[in-house]
């Protein structure tokens, strides 16, 4: 079960961190989901709930009595309790036996796939803490979270590399379709029916997966398809990505209308598409271990610049897994928003994305986005790359 994986693997990183426990305190959780709830439980809970993990592999499981059966069911926790009236006796009985020397809890201020714990959650604990003399212990749970979304287990992987597998069948059935005249919202469909079809899930909101882009005069990104017709001598590109066993997928490609009697792309759409190519092999051969992501996104971003390209106006990659924004360190410039997420030592196991873009006047925005792992080495692609436009006559 990939619940006891992650646990065992939160056991690791705790000893390795040197934390004393790790709780995810939560609520009606399938109204305010946590964002590492689905590694600690397959069901949502609904009372004060407290997902405790030591790093002796002690687990704990406090939550309401008519949840209790759900969770005993998994057979995760070495205690599953339970209460009727409130959460405070069972959950202070726990803290005191493990007597932490820190206690990583839900919150952080960097990282959003640590800061799960809202407001009033954050005061309960606090006070509930205060009680016992433990209040002063409390530290952000970002260290443990981060490492156990970044760190892909074999099975992990193989769900991602799958839900790949998807993307591009159905990106290649999308060639055949593309046509001038089509619009965006064509596009899409045919997409989106190709996902219903075989059973997955959208990586992001169906709203705008896929993200279909044709011509000079589009949103560039994070938009829905419009009524925009596919013209002769644009540039079209998609951003797209699917859901398999819970994990997710996210790749762009991108095509070049051909005019009528053309057999290639026109210079300048070549040399951009071969830019983006390179500035992706590029940041790939830099990736290893212990870099930070803000060298590898410096590598793409002054290459892109070299070429007489303006930057990109994003960061060159993410990490993908449950969500396809999912994790904290990133391939990023030293920018305010990103805070200190660029300047996180990449990990093995770290599954990222590579998207820099580039815009060819009059033709469109020029982008590929290829998913990687990090492997002990470097990085490896974790399907074919684009290596050629594709050309759609």
């Amino acid at each position: 079960m990939l619940i006891k994986e992650k646990i065992n693997q939160a056991i690791e990183i705790m000893k390795e961190k040197k934390i004393g426990c790790w709780i995810t305190f939560v609520r009606e959780s399938g109204i305010l989901h946590d964002p590492m709830l689905d590694f600690l439980t397959q069901a949502d809970v609904t009372w004060h709930s407290a997902f405790i993990v030591t790093p002796s592999g002690e687990t704990f499981a406090i939550v309401g009595q008519m949840d209790r059966k759900t969770i005993e069911d998994f057979g995760v926790y070495t205690h599953v309790l339970s209460y009727v009236e409130g959460i405070k006796e069972h959950l202070t009985e726990a803290i005191k036996k493990i007597d932490p020397a820190s206690i990583a809890l839900n919150y952080s201020t960097v990282s959003e796939i640590s800061d799960g714990l809202t407001h009033g959650m954050y005061l309960t604990m606090r006070e509930i803490l205060s009680e016992i003399g433990y209040a002063d212990k409390m530290i952000s749970a970002e260290e443990i979270t981060s490492s156990l979304k970044a760190r892909k287990t074999d099975n992990e992987i193989q769900r991602m590399k799958k839900a790949i597998e998807h993307t591009l069948d159905i990106y290649a059935k999308a060639a055949s379709f593309i046509a001038p005249g089509k619009t965006e919202k064509e596009i899409a469909a045919f997409m989106i029916a190709e996902v219903e079809k075989r059973n997955l899930g959208f990586a992001w909101e169906r709203s705008h997966c896929p993200a279909v882009f044709t011509g000079p005069a589009t949103a560039e990104a994070h938009y829905t398809p419009t009524d925009r017709k596919v013209e002769r001598s644009h540039v079209l590109n998609m951003d797209f990505g699917v859901k398999f066993e819970d994990y997710c997928s996210d790749i762009q490609r991108t095509y070049y209308i051909l005019e009528e009697g053309e057999t290639e792309a026109p210079a300048e759409v070549r040399k951009g598409f071969e830019t983006i190519r390179t500035s992706i092999e590029l940041a790939r051969k830099a990736i290893k271990p212990g870099v930070q992501g803000v060298e590898i996104d410096k590598i793409a971003r002054e290459y892109i610049v070299s070429q007489g390209y303006e930057e990109y106006p994003h960061a060159l990659g993410h990490q993908v897994g449950r969500f396809a924004h999912d994790g904290t360190a990133l391939l990023g410039p030293a920018w305010e928003k990103y805070a200190q997420k660029p300047f996180l030592p990449l990990e093995e196991g770290m599954v990222f994305t590579i998207e820099p873009r580039l815009r060819v006047p009059d033709r469109g925005i020029v982008t590929i986005e290829e998913m990687v792992v990090i492997t002990k080495e470097g990085a490896e692609y974790l399907a074919e790359p684009q290596e050629e436009l594709i050309l759609i006559g």
